[in-house]
């Protein structure tokens, strides 16, 4: 297997449902009370393509994208319209939009990441499918110069830095980035008949680990 670093078709893509799922273990004692815990450190994202299919040239497109990517073999981007970027509204992505880390003076390689905040908790999602053109990196309160103070790795969303920073700088970051996802379903069932009469086939998407 392999991935195709192609972006599933975003006109499609708008219009589907979807979103972050956890696993969560859940035992009820003999008390009443309730014990949880999950064996996943990360949330796994579901999507449905059909939905969004509103004619038979859609649907020729997703058959041929499909075919392409041999079902479930090879995975690719997708780009999640709730959830695509780390700035807000309409607002481009800025150098300050997360904290991406903390430098120790040593470490030249930082994974970039987006981060979730609720009241006191938080939770830090690697990014590993970064959109070209887009990644903005800072230290502190200074934007840097991609290709002069860094590279960034697309296929892997690793920053690598001329220079290791200095400890106690705040690495930042902000970027847009894609899901990286394979289809989970080795069929596609279509009927035209069907499809004109308003109904869609099924095209379940799930997100890889990589």
């Amino acid at each position: 297997m392999a991935f195709h670093e192609v972006r599933f078709p975003t006109s499609l893509s708008l219009g589907a449902s979807g979103g972050p799922q956890r696993r969560t273990e859940v035992v009820t004692l003999a008390n009443g009370f309730e014990e949880r815990n999950t064996p996943w450190a990360h949330s796994r994202r579901r999507y449905d393509a059909g939905v969004a299919m509103r004619s038979l040239d859609d649907l020729r497109e997703v058959l041929g994208f499909f075919e392409a990517r041999m079902g479930q073999l090879h995975g690719f981007r997708w780009k999640d319209w709730a959830d695509f970027k780390t700035s807000r509204g309409r607002l481009d992505p800025r150098f300050d939009d997360e904290v991406i880390g903390m430098g120790d003076g040593v470490e030249a390689v930082w994974q970039l990441t987006r981060t979730y905040r609720s009241g006191p908790h938080a939770y830090a999602r690697p990014i590993r499918k970064p959109v070209a053109g887009t990644v903005r990196v800072g230290l502190g309160e200074d934007a840097l110069r991609e290709g002069v103070d860094y590279e960034v790795e697309i296929t892997t969303g690793l920053v690598t830095f001329a220079h290791p920073p200095d400890p106690e700088v705040e690495i930042r970051a902000g970027f847009e980035f894609d899901v990286p996802v394979r289809f989970d379903t080795d069929r596609i069932i279509a009927s035209v008949a069907s499809f004109e009469a308003g109904q869609v086939p099924d095209v379940p998407v799930v997100e890889l680990r990589v």
